[in-house]
């Protein structure tokens, strides 16, 4: 089968795809960007009176399901730390386990049988601990959904299931100096990387630490650089602390810096910072790539009066 052979395969297969979860899921599927392939479903743990909730964002790519998994992102205030890290482990399983093959319905029932067992182990959210967080409270709701431009990003990411051997050596972590304000503390860290895997394996490494996996918020984003393709994989996520991965990702654009893992952990002292806290999120990721020589202070200066300067970036070991 040649290559538009099998494209046309692909979007029958998706077009079949979406109308048979229309169908089973009904309102709780929605459509956001047919053209752009781009979706959305509500998943709770029970239909008439759910305690945990999640959104998840899709979108699907032009070789899926032959050969590239979907693109997705899992939307909720309260999944944070090892919980967000389980729950995306226990989805690439699924994928690897059936490559190939349509996988959008087994990854929401496997999210929906998620949240059943932590809602049999726990109260709700809204019963539980209380969310520490400046977007306290807010759980789910249509204005939740994510920024796309920013999804899309990610279009590349289906190397997180492929590329790498489970083997791949853990790259050095850094850790940087604190930043306090009223009551909250934030802390950088960076790796170096160059595969999606190293990615992920630096952030498994990090929730290890007890004291990191307790973090309100551990916010990261990163850049790799493909020499032979000219392109970046770049992606962000916010854990829960709303734009503020999008706006670590934008630094890391402007510096253009690449090859760079940069996660920033927020213990949230329970006074609200507003806008501050992304200043200091940016400032601690700023001050950890200015330590580790992925940009220096001259070209902080010009950043500063509004010119975007090209860094030296920092080969990656």
């Amino acid at each position: 089968m040649d290559s538009s052979e099998e494209n046309d395969a692909d979007l029958q297969s998706q077009i079949e795809e979406i109308e048979a979860l229309s169908s089973i899921y009904g309102d709780e599927w929605c459509v956001i960007d047919e053209a752009s392939r781009v979706f959305c479903i509500r998943i709770s743990d029970d239909t008439h009176q759910p305690k945990w909730t999640v959104c998840l964002q899709i979108i699907l790519p032009p070789d899926y399901p032959s050969s590239a998994p979907p693109i997705y992102q899992i939307n909720a205030a309260w999944l944070r730390g090892r919980d967000r890290m389980t729950l995306s482990n226990s989805l690439e399983e699924l994928y690897v386990e059936n490559t190939g093959e349509s996988i959008l319905y087994l990854w929401v029932e496997k999210i929906r049988e998620f949240l059943m067992e932590k809602s049999q182990s726990a109260e709700g959210p809204e019963m539980g601990k209380t969310m520490t967080t400046e977007e306290e409270g807010h759980d789910y709701d249509e204005d939740d959904l994510p920024d796309y431009s920013v999804l899309k990003l990610a279009n590349q990411s289906a190397q997180l299931f492929s590329d790498a051997s489970d083997d791949e050596e853990l790259p050095p972590i850094k850790h940087g100096e604190t930043i306090t304000d009223r009551r909250s503390t934030f802390q950088p860290h960076l790796a170096p990387v160059v595969t999606p895997k190293q990615v992920q394996r630096v952030l498994n490494n990090l929730y290890e630490n007890k004291k990191i996996a307790s973090a309100t918020h551990n916010i990261y984003a990163y850049r790799i650089y493909f020499e032979d393709k000219n392109s970046f994989l770049q992606d962000c996520e916010d854990d829960g602390e709303t734009a503020a991965g999008g706006r670590l990702l934008h630094l890391l654009q402007i510096l253009d810096v690449r090859n760079v893992l940069v996660v920033v952990s927020r213990w949230y002292g329970g006074i609200l910072l507003g806008p501050d806290r992304f200043k200091h999120i940016n400032n601690c990721a700023r001050n950890i790539l200015i330590q580790e020589g992925y940009t220096d202070t001259s070209e902080e200066t010009s950043k500063a009066g509004g010119k975007n300067k090209r860094s030296k970036g920092k080969k990656a070991k």
